[in-house]
């Protein structure tokens, strides 16, 4: 069955697009060099919302041309939901046409990563240079509509974008995790986070930073297959900060306004207003090469 858009996404879409001011990029005139992608999901989300970015300025003033783009992708989702489901056809274009019709509130949650991610880095230029360049941006965006799709049961295909948005940025987040506003992961590389990991709204993690899991059950049996669909993984707070090759693993919670520098290892909770550091790093020692 061919895939058509009947939604009303492309026009709030399109109404969005005419409220975007500064620092938000509003010049239309200006074509970017391009991106390619291995995947078309991808370049069609980036195109859908964030058009001025991404060379697709006829999305601005033309919601059935915004349609058109919408339909595009929605046969990529749909394929990819009907590969791995038995589901009936009309449960599956449910699941699409509310992944589509979600967007627009994706977007507007985007543009507040953006916002996060210009004031939480000192070489931040522009915003679009973060929508452009930026791999905590790129894994954010493909995450908030990855679990969109989870949460709608469709977890092998959002894992799927997820792992393929990995190898694009470095940043493996599980589509499970349910992360807040004004979320930014600044350099990125070596960054995870856990199916059943939460993250409050305005935090910052550094690189190779995980939150992760300290232990696993065990299905009862004899084959010692691993349990699943269980609590495993961190609840953090609002306004954390993560330093760059911290680990926090378990079930902890990380309260607001929490501090975790950098290297820290983190297995029980962190109370309000509390920086973690390792009190005594190791001594290092130097000698001449002469």
């Amino acid at each position: 069955m061919e895939y058509e858009y009947t939604g009303d996404a492309h026009r709030e879409l399109v109404e969005a697009y005419r409220t975007d001011e500064s620092p938000f990029p509003t010049d239309a005139s200006r074509e970017y060099p391009r991106r390619d992608s291995l995947r078309d999901e991808l370049p069609l989300l980036k195109q859908l919302l964030f058009p001025r970015c991404w060379n697709a300025t006829a999305l601005l003033d033309d919601p059935d041309e915004t349609r058109a783009r919408l339909t595009e992708l929605g046969a990529c989702i749909q394929k990819g939901v009907t590969a791995y489901s038995d589901r009936d056809t009309e449960d599956l274009t449910a699941i699409v046409d509310g992944t589509l019709g979600r967007l627009p509130a994706i977007r507007h949650t985007l543009k507040k990563d953006v916002e996060a991610a210009y004031k939480g880095d000192p070489a931040a230029k522009s915003y679009c240079e973060i929508i452009r360049s930026y791999p905590g941006f790129h894994a954010i965006l493909t995450h908030r509509v990855a679990h969109v799709l989870y949460e709608a049961e469709s977890v092998e295909y959002a894992r799927e974008l997820a792992e393929y948005s990995k190898t694009e940025t470095g940043i493996d987040i599980h589509p499970g995790a349910d992360i807040g506003e004004y979320f930014f992961v600044d350099h990125g590389t070596g960054v995870v986070i856990g199916e059943t990991a939460t993250v409050g709204d305005w935090a910052r993690i550094y690189q190779n930073v995980t939150l992760g899991a300290l232990h696993f059950e065990e299905e009862e049996g004899e084959d010692q297959m691993l349990a699943k669909d269980y609590k495993r993984h961190p609840d953090v707070g609002d306004h954390v900060v993560i330093g760059a090759g911290s680990n926090v693993l378990g079930t902890v919670d990380i309260g607001d306004h929490v501090s975790i520098g950098a290297n820290s290892w983190v297995t029980d909770d962190v109370p309000d207003d509390t920086s973690v550091f390792i009190a005594d790093h190791p001594a290092q020692k130097r000698k001449s090469k002469r």
